[in-house]
C-alpha cells in the first residue's frame, strides 16, 4: 500500500489519462500563444476559449494563474538561466554583461509574457522561482567581474538588472507592434549609463525587500481566490 508520503502532492503530478493530458497540453500551448500576445493580464478564461475547453478544466489542471505561468515559461526561464551562463563563459566580462541585457531583454520583446515574468515573482511556483534564483546569483558574479575590469561603474547593484527589466517591460508593452524595436534605443541607452567612468551617482537603490514586494504585488491575481468581501 502506498504511504502518504509517496503520492503527487497536486493534481498537476499525477499521471493523466490520456485525454487529461491532451487537454493540459492544448491548455499550455493556448496560454502561451495568449500570453505572448497579451502579457499576464490576459485572463484565464480567455485561455480556455483559445484552448477550446471550459474554464473549470483548466482549472482543474492549473488552480491558480501561477500554476500556468509556471508550466508555460519553464523552458524561458531555462533559456534566461542559459543566457547568464553564456554571458559567464565570456572571456570579456564587460561583453559576457552587455551580451547578457542585449539578450535578456530581447527575449522579453519577442514574448508579452515573458517580459512580465520577469518583473514578477512567483511564490508558489517554486521551480520556476528556484531558476530565477539560480539565474540571479550567477548575475551578482557576472556583475562582480565586470566591476573588477573598471567598465561596470562601481555603484551598480544587481537590484539595477531589476530596475532594467521592468523599464524594459513596459517600453516593450507600451509601444506594442506599433513601434517594435524601440525597446533596443533604451536599452543601448541603458548600457551605456551603466559604463565607468560614471558622470555622477546614482541615487540609493531600493532596498531588496522593498523590490520583492512591488514583484509580489504585480503578481497576477489568483481567480480562485475569494473576492475582498469574502465571497467566492
Amino acid at each position: 500500500m502506498a504511504t502518504r508520503a509517496s503520492r503527487p502532492d497536486t493534481p498537476a503530478d499525477r499521471p493523466l489519462r490520456s485525454d487529461a493530458e491532451r487537454n493540459r497540453e492544448r491548455i499550455i500551448a493556448a496560454a502561451r500563444g495568449v500570453f505572448a500576445r497579451d502579457g499576464l493580464d490576459a485572463s484565464m478564461a480567455s485561455v480556455a476559449r483559445e484552448a477550446g475547453v471550459g474554464i473549470a478544466t483548466l482549472l482543474r489542471r492549473f488552480p491558480a494563474k501561477a500554476d500556468l505561468v509556471a508550466a508555460v515559461f519553464a523552458d524561458r526561464m531555462d533559456a534566461y538561466f542559459e543566457a547568464v551562463t553564456t554571458a559567464l563563459a565570456n572571456p570579456d566580462p564587460w561583453e559576457g554583461f552587455t551580451g547578457y541585457i542585449e539578450a535578456a531583454c530581447a527575449m522579453q520583446a519577442a514574448d508579452y509574457g515573458f517580459a512580465d515574468v520577469l518583473t514578477i515573482t512567483f511564490p508558489t511556483a517554486k521551480a520556476l522561482e528556484q531558476r530565477r534564483n539560480e539565474a540571479y546569483e550567477a548575475m551578482v558574479e557576472l556583475i562582480n567581474r565586470a566591476k573588477a575590469t573598471g567598465r561596470l561603474r562601481e555603484d551598480f547593484d544587481p537590484s539595477d538588472l531589476v530596475l532594467i527589466h521592468m523599464a524594459n517591460a513596459g517600453v516593450v508593452n507600451a509601444t506594442g507592434d506599433a513601434a517594435p524595436d524601440a525597446w533596443r534605443r533604451v536599452v543601448a541607452l541603458l548600457i551605456q549609463s551603466c559604463e565607468a567612468p560614471a558622470r555622477g551617482p546614482l541615487p540609493p537603490s531600493p532596498e531588496h525587500d522593498a523590490l520583492y514586494r512591488a514583484m509580489l504585488r504585480a503578481s497576477p491575481p489568483d481567480p480562485a481566490a475569494p473576492a475582498p468581501d469574502g465571497r467566492a
